[in-house]
């Protein structure tokens, strides 16, 4: 029986989710963040269409744009037989066992009796989210439990659905929004604003109160504005608006660019911002040794999260900035996530502010620093550098890594300090009086760690590889080794030669892997992992197709100023993915990377079309660095 209690709450995943390839690419849409941007999307979509021959009128469906988790679901007949992640767009996670057990998601569409046939095969595309009030007591739950709380409600709502226990889902107060579909059998609509009401009366929820149908792209523009005046009133997080052309032959006619539909747009609020001043400049040492000076701010609420840091990228952009201690700011959260200060309000300076410079030794350890060369960063020389320690430790318990759940960073940090742990390898020998003995630990709670410690120990090589920590190699660079070497003791012994063969790998990537591995303390703490009882799932004997990186073979060009690293750095990295930069915009380019304060080469892009990366976007598709 579909809906029955019995069919909601599952058995626990073994050995992590399984990859779904999705039928229809789940793209991601193109950013605009001004009323003159959506004008000029309207402007490209005619004159596309006109070249088709077609002249008649554009209508728009409008939408909130909701900041959660995008998935996928796939019915039977009306029965729901698997869900699963966007993930890169092409493939993602069969999360189904966790997904049915989000009341608000159908087992079986349309109530009993309603007499109209369905789709053999219905793929439904939306949004899992957390309501705020409902993220807050989550959040208090998690403290009065010692278990570090979620960052915002999307990040909450995603590290829910990727249990792998549906039991803690189904515990989370998650629900639903349909938006879209992919593959239909048998159906067509002739409309955005038809397919959705359609959705709804198959009994999907959809959120039909502020949804609209626009006439022209003025109106759009207007409800997108209405949108942005409520979002502070509306019970969820949304972060912008979708501004769609509602006709679904024109849809079809525009098709699709590499990245995002042609048709569709995600109108970007204004990122909420608040005035508060900087009591002092910090530096914080990550696990590569980087140095990043932080803000430390009187306490504000910016977009509903109480924030006290920003980050302040580098010395260059301090100078630029001309930030101080003592100054007032102003802040925002960079895509309502990342909190930055924006600039400075230098009429409310007093003449007490202090200039600030970053260290000339580690503010942890007191070790040399090592100097950018071509980085913007310095980086701390020490290895045993207990901030680089704390850190690894961190990454490795990380969700894209081992995946320990319920080991979060003030969990981390309470047992370097009481030596409970010196490095990641003894996390497999921690005992539950070691966690009970930690601040607000109950003894469940205790429990449901070593059990995902356990469960941790069963991995795949591409997570092993990431666990590690290897400078440069992210969570894509990992999957490609695995899928090249298909055995951690290969990998081990591979040559300079054998890693530069491999398409994704550059001399920077191959030198920083044979670095690791001829380290001595590196090969004891592999050793000790693998005493721990660690196993590696095996490859299969036939070797899959090796998938490349986004950026490889593509097109770049670069313009605006860049925060987080320079030029040089940019096109280096894009190098190192086999990508091409160039110095001018023309058919052939695929990207423009756009910084703060772009020139004329911005505008050149969306005119030709060229899909437009913000430096997140671009730094997150290119991975970590």
């Amino acid at each position: 029986v579909p809906e029955s209690p019995s069919q909601r709450v599952g058995a626990p995943v073994e050995g992590g989710f399984k990859t779904v390839k999705h039928s229809i690419p789940m793209l991601s849409l193109e950013n605009g963040f001004s009323d003159k941007e959506v004008m000029e999307f309207e402007e490209r979509i005619k004159r596309l269409l006109t070249r088709l021959g077609w002249a008649n009128h554009i209508s728009y469906a409008v939408e909130p744009k909701m900041d959660g988790l995008a998935i996928e679901l796939i019915y039977e007949n009306g029965i729901l037989k698997t869900a699963s992640t966007r993930g890169d767009g092409y493939t993602g996670e069969d999360i189904t066992s966790n997904i049915k057990t989000i009341k608000s998601i159908p087992l079986r569409l349309l109530p009993p009796g309603y007499d109209q046939d369905l789709p053999e095969h219905l793929e439904v595309r939306g949004e899992v989210y957390m309501e705020q009030k409902a993220f807050q007591q989550l959040n208090k739950e998690r403290e009065k439990q010692g278990e570090a709380p979620f960052a915002n409600p999307r990040n909450a709502a995603a590290g829910s659905v990727r249990q792998l226990d549906p039991r803690i889902t189904a515990r989370r107060p998650l629900l639903f929004f349909s938006y879209g579909t992919g593959e239909i059998s048998g159906w067509t609509f002739t409309s955005h604003i038809e397919l959705l009401t359609t959705l709804n009366k198959w009994g999907l929820r959809v959120n039909t109160h502020y949804i609209k149908e626009c006439k022209s792209i003025d109106e759009a523009i207007a409800h997108c504005r209405y949108l942005e005046s409520i979002k502070h009133d509306l019970p969820y997080e949304i972060d912008g608006a979708v501004i769609k052309v509602n006709s679904t032959d024109l849809q079809k006619a525009l098709g699709e660019k590499s990245r995002s539909p042609r048709w569709a747009l995600a109108y970007k609020f204004e990122p909420t911002q608040a005035t508060t001043k900087i009591t002092k400049i910090d530096v914080q040492v990550g696990r590569t040794g980087a140095l990043t000076p932080v803000a430390l701010l009187e306490q504000v609420e910016v977009g509903g999260v109480r924030i006290s840091r920003a980050t302040l990228h580098n010395q260059e952009e301090i100078e630029r900035k001309d930030i101080r201690e003592g100054d007032t700011v102003i802040v925002q959260r960079a895509g309502d996530v990342i909190p930055e200060v924006v600039k400075v309000i230098k009429a409310k300076r007093t003449g007490k502010e202090k200039q600030f410079i970053m260290p000339d030794r580690c503010p942890v350890c007191g070790s040399e620093l090592i100097p950018p060369g071509d980085e913007v960063v310095l980086r701390c020389s020490n290895p045993g550098c207990s901030a680089q320690v704390t850190g690894g430790i961190k990454h490795f318990v990380s969700k894209d890594a081992m995946d320990i759940d319920g080991l979060g960073d003030k969990l981390v940090d309470q047992l370097v300090r009481l030596r409970r742990i010196k490095d990641a390898a003894d996390i497999y020998h921690l005992s539950l009086e070691d966690l009970i003995a930690l601040d607000k630990m109950a003894e469940k709670s205790a429990n449901n760690i070593l059990n995902a410690i356990k469960e941790s120990k069963n991995t795949t090589l591409a997570k092993f590889i990431y666990s590690l920590g290897i400078r440069h190699v992210g969570e894509h660079v990992a999957m490609v080794l695995a899928e090249q070497f298909r055995r951690f003791d290969s990998l081990q012994k591979a040559s300079r030669e054998e890693l530069l063969s491999i398409q994704e790998i550059g001399p920077e990537i191959a030198d920083s892997i044979l670095s690791y591995f001829s380290n001595e303390e590196n090969i004891s703490f592999i050793n000790h992992l693998f005493e721990a009882g660690i196993t590696i799932e095996e490859m299969p004997l036939e070797k899959a197709p090796l998938k490349e990186h986004p950026f490889s073979g593509k097109s770049f060009v670069l313009t605006g100023i860049l925060s987080a690293l320079t030029r040089s750095e940019a096109k280096k990295f894009i190098e190192e993915k086999k990508g091409k930069v160039s110095t001018s915009i023309s058919t052939k380019t695929d990207y423009l990377v756009s910084g703060k304060s772009p020139g004329s080469k911005l505008a050149k892009a969306k005119d030709l079309g060229v899909t437009i990366l913000s430096e997140e976007e671009f730094l997150r598709t290119l991975g970590e660095r």
